[in-house]
């Protein structure tokens, strides 16, 4: 009997990806807001919650994430790119990707139950220096990270092999193809396959891809916006050349953060606005909104 032929998800208007892009849906601001981040192996399909709806056991990863989200401690489920047997021994991760605190420490797991033992404070596994890139390439929650995420992890793996996983979901499908970069913790919208080397070489360089930056997760999202805005008008690169000190709060829809930056302290106004649109996700083409944070002036502080 020959298998039936089921034809593969394409770009079209009913996509939220392409629809966003066409829109010209803004990606300042919106990057999740935990600062650490736990990875789980676990090869094979996920279902839309991802982890708890894989072949990993249900009711330990529901413990799990509960246990991490105590902590502020984000779970993803990761994969290598292409498909791969579920083997004996599976990779975790305790990415801390929080201003100034920067690290990634690796180690395996056998059971699923041993990871409700491992501690979140940072001390176990092993240190590693390597840059970890993240692509989102979960089906199940939205059709267009797997469209476009899986191709460019699979573009990113061949630059570096062993340093680029799939994840499950990091927020904002509409904006894929999405790349955490970790430890820094730098969150990229719209990347695409063609330009991966060069994208791996800025990141390597400790530089921040402007143009394609969604934030930093970790930062509310006024501040994630403010960052973004001011490596690109002040003309920095080196994405540990900004820090945010301090985030105002939000009054008549303006909020002001203070970044410190090589040329002195300054400060970002950005506005919030409620943006009304169609068709946030491909699963949903209803009448929708989010929220759009718009830096709108950046200026120098007296000390």
């Amino acid at each position: 009997m020959t298998p039936r032929h089921v034809p593969r998800p394409r770009e079209s208007l009913e996509r939220c990806a392409l629809r966003a892009q066409l829109r010209g849906d803004p990606m300042l601001g919106t990057g999740f807001p935990a600062g650490r981040v736990l990875l789980v192996e676990q090869p094979g399909p996920w279902g839309r919650a991802g982890l708890s709806e894989s072949n990993f056991d249900h009711e330990t990863a529901l413990a799990l994430e509960r246990r991490a989200g105590r902590e502020g401690i984000r779970v993803l489920a990761i994969r290598r790119p292409g498909r791969h047997e579920r083997t004996r021994q599976r990779a975790w991760a305790l990415l801390d990707c929080r201003p100034e605190r920067e690290a990634s420490r690796w180690g395996v797991f056998g059971d699923d139950a041993e990871l409700l033992e491992l501690p979140l404070d940072g001390t176990a596994g092993t240190a590693s220096s390597e840059l970890t890139y993240l692509v989102c390439a979960h089906s199940k929650h939205d059709t267009c990270c797997a469209l476009r995420g899986r191709p460019v992890a699979a573009a990113l793996a061949e630059e570096r092999p062993g340093q680029v996983w799939e994840c499950s979901h990091v927020g904002g499908e509409r904006f894929a193809a999405n790349v955490l970069v970790a430890p820094m913790g730098l969150l990229y919208g719209r990347v695409l396959p063609f330009a991966a080397r060069e994208f791996i070489e800025a990141c390597e360089n400790g530089e921040v891809v402007g143009a394609l930056l969604r934030g930093r997760i970790g930062l509310p999202s006024v501040a994630q916006a403010a960052l973004a805005y001011a490596f690109e008008h002040l003309a920095v690169r080196q994405s540990n050349a900004l820090v945010v000190e301090r985030t105002g709060d939000l009054v008549d829809g303006q909020a002001v953060v203070c970044l410190r930056a090589p040329q002195g302290r300054v400060n970002v106004t950005v506005r919030v606005e409620r943006i009304d649109a169609d068709g946030l996700t491909c699963s949903n083409p209803q009448p929708n909104s989010y929220l759009s944070y718009r830096p709108v002036s950046v200026a120098l502080v007296d000390d």
